[in-house]
């Protein structure tokens, strides 16, 4: 089973993986049995998650993360994501680890975020 450590680890990885658009590697760090769960959908398998949801990130031009709690088998991470166009938000996300599988991620969305402010959203 992987150290709480190397979970932050496996976080960061994933998230580098995002910003490269490498599916491959992000496929192969969530378990068979996979969920993810967002305001949009709740319990969302692996190829939905795949067929739904996975998009090219070359919109992204950095993230830009907060904080990474690990505690046990679960961990929250915050972070702020920056867009190539400028616009940026904050989102946590709860994952779940089976061994050094991500077995679930929920996300919450958060507001745009500039210069240590929230900027309001449109609705």
């Amino acid at each position: 089973m992987a150290a709480a450590g190397n979970r932050a680890e496996i976080i960061r990885s994933l998230f580098a993986a995002y910003l490269a658009n490498d599916r491959a590697r992000v496929e192969a760090a969530f378990a068979e049995d996979f969920r993810f769960s967002t305001p949009y959908g709740e319990n969302i398998d692996k190829p939905t998650y795949f067929a739904e949801c996975w998009r090219d990130s070359g919109w992204i031009g950095r993230h830009e993360i907060e904080r990474i709690m690990v505690d046990g088998v679960e961990a929250f991470v915050t972070y702020r994501c920056v867009a190539r166009d400028g616009k940026s938000f904050r989102n946590t996300e709860f994952f779940v680890f089976d061994g050094d599988k991500v077995s679930r991620i929920d996300v919450y969305f958060g507001p745009s975020h500039q210069d240590g402010e929230l900027v309001r959203q449109d609705r």
